[in-house]
């Protein structure tokens, strides 16, 4: 284990970008100086955000501290999770095979596609109407 107090990761999904710091502590999870309780609504997004310390067993033995920007609420607890799993390699690199297998330590590529010309949105089309 590192001599470092403070660990640092950053996650990226979508639009969002989450800068992670973790430190040890009592298992704390403070999203732009706000409770993961009030900042997320719905439990799944709280469950996101705390697998990569479960699959590591690390729950209780790291605050996390969390500055995010960008996007929506599923982008940014996915953006979390991976910030998350970055920091947790620095901690110790034998939560690599680990995070790896469950795919947190992969940035998902997947984006908004462009919207083309002639048409509503990416590929929804005008109706259409013989007459």
């Amino acid at each position: 284990m590192a001599k470092a107090a403070r660990f640092y990761g950053t996650g990226r999904r979508k639009k969002s970008i989450a800068r992670v710091y973790l430190m040890p502590g009592k298992g704390d999870i403070i999203i732009n100086k706000r409770p993961i309780d009030e900042y997320f609504g719905l439990e799944t997004l709280k469950v996101i955000v705390r697998q990569p310390m479960a699959a590591t067993d690390t729950v209780d033995k790291y605050d996390v501290l969390v500055n995010v920007r960008g996007g929506g609420y599923t982008g940014q607890a996915g953006a979390i999770r991976h910030g998350i799993s970055r920091a947790l390699l620095q901690v110790d690199a034998d939560y690599r095979p680990v995070l790896k297998k469950a795919g947190f330590l992969t940035r998902d590529p997947r984006a908004k596609e462009r919207k083309k010309y002639g048409l509503k949105a990416a590929r929804r089309a005008p109706q259409f109407s013989k007459r």
